[in-house]
């Protein structure tokens, strides 16, 4: 990033306000606002360019290399049947060769005899799904505002049969960065605010319906768990809210509208502090609204402004169990050309803070 792009960067700090006041979507649609993004009218890559080869060497430093390091998977395990929005779907079948199945197998058998002198027997499977289910990582032109896009990207200008002609996943490429986790439910039980959280009969707390994380949340977590440094340009923030535990407990309300999460506000407190990506432990990022055509808000929002990512499903309670509240972030896009989302899992790199 240019000297230049970081100055206006900064004074763009000076000049947002931390409210909910709704943008002015007729002139953003217009390409009179928001337009060209913070790192230029040819960006493609948004708060991913914070993400720099000084910035990937400082986020491992965090690691003491004398100590054991934990991997872990910020990623929900698909399954048929994944609860997921309207006809998303996961589906995956088995496609084998050289051995019979048993008896009730759906799949797709090529032969059930082995092939050639080294009786060759296989499996693979077949899938059909959508990359914007599950855990996924939204494109910086998943959602817009009347036709317009990121950057001044207008969908009628680059969207093709197969997907875009800009802003795909192929543009983006791997990060290897600073997480932070905002363990919000984590502080809430552990300060007894029960008007805020319920448990289910499974004994796994969660944050109420509904409930709203806010700027005070997000500054007094970090504060409770002792973060070293404030959130900054290409971290990674995650916000655990324990609401993955509905996807087996109740997919339906899983599904529902009445998630946790935070509003413009927030988005706007966190975006211009530049971090890669935003990801919640939920299947829709932002607070469920009143007004079912204002829910989208922080999917516009946070994208066309600030160049920031929306992560989805990004579950965080490995991390929470092990106090691990810096950590190293890993994600490599699905390198798809076009795509608009990716569901590649997440990898964390931590050390708990106490013994296994």
């Amino acid at each position: 990033m240019s000297a230049e792009t970081s100055a206006t960067c900064s004074r763009d700090v000076d000049q947002i306000r931390f409210d909910d006041e709704f943008f002015d979507a007729p002139a953003i649609a217009a390409g009179s606002a928001w337009v060209p993004g913070p790192y230029g009218p040819d960006d493609e890559r948004g708060t991913f360019n914070e993400v720099t080869p000084v910035t990937t060497a400082r986020a491992l430093a965090m690691l003491d290399l004398r100590r054991p390091v934990k991997t872990y998977n910020l990623s929900e395990t698909l399954f048929n049947g994944f609860p997921a929005f309207g006809d998303r779907s996961y589906d995956q079948t088995l496609y084998i060769t050289g051995f019979a199945p048993s008896e009730g197998f759906e799949g797709t058998v090529s032969t059930p005899d082995a092939i050639g002198p080294s009786l060759i027997c296989s499996m693979e499977e077949r899938v059909r799904l959508t990359y914007n289910m599950g855990t996924k990582i939204n494109g910086l032109h998943h959602v817009g505002i009347g036709g317009m896009f990121y950057n001044g990207s207008r969908g009628s200008e680059i969207a093709r049969t197969w997907g875009t002609t800009k802003l795909g996943n192929e543009a983006q490429g791997p990060i290897v960065t600073r997480g932070v986790l905002v363990d919000v439910l984590g502080y809430k039980v552990a300060v007894g605010v029960t008007a805020d959280y319920e448990t289910l009969p499974n004994g796994q707390p969660l944050l109420r319906d509904a409930y709203r994380i806010t700027v005070e949340d997000i500054e007094t977590v970090l504060e409770w768990e002792g973060v070293s440094a404030p959130i900054g340009p290409g971290d990674v923030v995650l916000l655990r809210t324990g609401w993955r535990q509905l996807i087996t407990a109740d997919p339906e309300r899983y599904l529902s509208m009445r998630q946790p999460g935070i509003f413009l506000r927030e988005c706007r407190y966190l975006g211009v502090r530049r971090p890669a990506i935003i990801g919640v432990d939920v299947w829709y990022f932002g607070q469920a609204r009143e007004d079912a055509n204002n829910t989208m808000m922080c999917h516009q929002e946070l994208p066309m402004r600030f160049g920031v990512r929306v992560g989805e499903g990004v579950p965080s309670d490995a991390l929470a169990d092990d106090r691990v509240y810096e950590f190293v972030f890993i994600y490599n896009p699905t390198n798809a050309k076009g795509a608009i989302s990716g569901n590649a899992p997440p990898v964390a790199l931590g050390q708990p803070s106490h013994p296994d």
